[in-house]
């Protein structure tokens, strides 16, 4: 059925192309999301990400800073990039959730991709555009939903190429006419609101250093007491434990997607001892970091 008119869309249904060993794979899922699907902290991929908002109005955090997004709307997240979704209480919010992996680095389309996937590494990642504009945009997204439901795609290598094809016409027309893109973020903070996602931004671009309750009162002239207090009633979480959650979080993304040594993944998260990065590890994942890697090595096999 058609979504505002414009977009194909059924709850629960799905496109899959999944090699994720061979770098190759897609998932196109067309699904709502409420309040209770609201993840409790930050995650990352090491996959491309475009979430595409249908209805209502959602918020999302990106490197620790919340921009509201209205239906229409499209975040683009790079791989390596902390994010997470917040949507309100009321009304699900109807969405397509767009995950990409393909080869980018073969010499002969290096060149091409490192220019149409430019909007990705955007200072602020979210794109909307007028009718016309995202209507370029929603019919190769609907060609490539009739076209997988009506082909058996998964079986046959063609379908499969011909949905990258129609994929890359995709992101090449998003490249093409995003400098047409109209978001503005309306939400509006007050001066505490900002420094806390000042905080937090700098904390998600600097976890491999050094980093307290006291020298970021100092840097951003707060005192300890009143950073720890109002940092923990806006982003509803104790400064040390978001510190820890960032470092996890990106010390999970290495383990998964890199063959580094575990000790250089601890330091490389600011963990001044392979002790303390266990059990922390332990602590907010559940499990040891090369039980982790191990467990995630064995499902992309």
């Amino acid at each position: 059925m058609l979504i505002n008119n414009e977009f194909q869309y059924d709850d629960k249904h799905f496109i899959i192309i999944n090699n994720i060993k061979d770098n190759i794979y897609y998932y196109i899922d067309y699904d709502n999301r409420s309040v209770s699907n609201n993840m409790e902290f930050q995650h990352l991929h090491p996959f491309y990400e475009i979430l595409i908002l249908l209805a209502p109005n959602a918020s999302h955090l990106i490197e620790g800073t919340p921009y509201n997004i209205h239906a229409g709307d499209m975040v683009l997240l790079a791989p390596s990039v902390m994010h997470k979704s917040i949507y309100y209480k009321g009304e699900a919010s109807k969405r397509i959730i767009i995950d990409f992996m393909f080869p980018i680095n073969n010499p002969e389309s290096k060149a091409a991709y490192d220019t149409i996937l430019k909007p990705f590494y955007a200072e602020v990642p979210i794109m909307r555009f007028n009718i016309d504009d995202r209507k370029k945009l929603v019919d190769i997204l609907n060609k490539i939903y009739v076209f997988a439901d009506t082909h058996n795609y998964y079986d046959n290598p063609a379908d499969e190429f011909h949905i990258h094809t129609l994929f890359q016409e995709f992101l090449y027309t998003l490249y093409e006419i995003s400098p047409c893109n109209i978001y503005a973020d309306e939400q509006s903070y007050t001066s505490i609101e900002h420094k806390i996602y000042e905080i937090t931004s700098y904390i998600h671009n600097n976890y491999d250093k050094e980093l307290s309750l006291e020298s970021l009162a100092e840097m951003y002239y707060l005192s300890p007491s009143y950073l720890s207090r109002e940092f923990k009633a806006i982003t509803h979480f104790n400064l040390l434990n978001y510190i820890q959650q960032t470092r996890i979080k990106n010390a999970q993304y290495k383990l998964s997607s890199t063959n580094e040594k575990i000790s250089a993944i601890a330091e490389s998260c600011g963990f001044t001892s392979f002790s303390q990065f266990n059990r922390v590890f332990n602590k907010i994942s559940g499990t040891s970091p090369r039980e982790y890697r191990n467990t995630v090595s064995h499902k992309f096999s």
